[in-house]
């Protein structure tokens, strides 16, 4: 295994520019790991293109340590195992985990970040959505929705970047639990898919430039519950429509994740002060904190999906080398759904494929 290649992406410096460029992530190729004793060597076959991949990159206070300069790109994905010095990994087994942005990662949970997990054989769904509607973002969705959020029938539900991998369950668990459910989104079209694909109630474009106006329209009763995934200027209106005892979700601020490292280009939320004076509850989380609760959330959504409650999208990039672009995609607001880039084919196994995949280019 020694003379397979591994490309691989390696931080070169803390990103000084929204988009990130070759001069930030360079893309290398160098010789694939050796395994000892305890260790498997992973294939990845498929790559989660996350936001947090975006503040993983600065250097300032969050939930994980930043990654190091010179590093290989932290990242999620699947792969297939190829050889195996462990007892509970065999070559062919596909696992999930913290593979990074390359083509061989090491299983060893004293070391990784993440320990891999062998999925199901066969396989109830395609491969990848074990790393979008089955994976860590369905999670996030349950656990926002369940724990925190908890709309009851009749309670207006607000859930921004409804297009986008997490917002999409979220809105469609916040449905199955009988709650009017308003999305906002970037353009018509994702619009369109919200409502009429996933089966929200609303969705406005707040790049519409009398989006306010349809918002307050689209929530004549205020609202209950913010499944929040933006920050910025489309919270700040959120907050100043919630009503007494609202809960408020603290899953994302994308809108703010491009200025990691540069705090003088956020934006504050000036309605925070709607937080005390409606009585509202604000909980942030991380999913990754909750790994035990991935088979009830993973069972749960499955479980919809196969009443034909809840549906989802994909947006597939394909290659490695295309990882960094399909990154800055991301934070352009070019994909529907989960963004996941499909490295390798599997060797010794085969999944079902996504009849409701989005496939993007380059």
């Amino acid at each position: 295994m020694t003379e397979q290649a591994n490309r691989c992406y390696r931080l070169r410096r803390r990103p000084r520019d929204a988009m990130i460029g070759e001069a930030d992530l360079e893309f290398v190729e160098e010789a694939a790991p050796t395994i000892g004793a305890g260790q498997a060597l992973v294939r990845t076959l498929m790559l989660s293109v996350d936001p947090t991949n975006r503040p993983w990159m600065a250097d300032v206070r969050s939930y994980i340590a930043p990654v190091a300069i010179d590093a290989v790109m932290r990242g999620i994905g699947i792969g297939e195992v190829v050889e195996s010095r462990r007892e509970d990994m065999h070559a062919g087994d596909l696992v999930y985990g913290f593979t990074g942005w390359q083509d061989y990662a090491v299983a060893d949970d004293a070391i990784n970040e993440l320990p891999f997990s062998v999925l199901p054989s066969p396989l109830p769904a395609p491969l990848s959505a074990f790393l979008g509607v089955l994976g860590h973002t369905g999670v996030t969705a349950y656990l926002g929705v369940e724990d925190i959020g908890r709309p009851q029938a009749g309670e207006t539900m607000v859930v921004s970047g409804a297009a986008g991998a997490v917002g999409s369950v979220a809105g469609q668990l916040g449905k199955a639990r009988g709650a009017r459910v308003v999305g906002i989104a970037g353009s018509d079209e994702k619009c369109r898919h919200v409502i009429e694909d996933l089966g929200f109630d609303a969705c406005i474009n707040y790049k519409a430039p009398d989006w306010a106006e349809r918002f307050d329209a689209a929530t004549p009763d205020g609202i209950d519950v913010d499944f929040e995934n933006v920050g910025g200027a489309v919270m700040d209106h959120i907050l100043g429509r919630l009503n007494i005892g609202a809960r408020i979700v603290l899953c994302g601020m994308i809108s703010m994740y491009a200025d990691y490292g540069s705090p003088a280009g956020w934006e504050g939320q000036f309605e925070i002060a709607q937080v005390l004076l409606q009585r509202a509850t604000v909980r942030g989380f991380i999913v990754l904190d909750h790994p035990e609760r991935f088979p009830e959330a993973i069972g749960h959504v499955a479980g919809l999906m196969g009443e034909g409650r809840l549906t989802y999208r994909e947006t597939l990039v394909d290659g490695l080398e295309n990882a960094r672009d399909a990154l800055n995609r991301l934070f352009r607001g070019e994909n529907t759904g989960k963004m996941v880039v499909n490295v390798a084919a599997p060797l010794n196994a085969t999944a079902p494929q996504a009849a409701t995949t989005v496939v993007a280019g380059t």
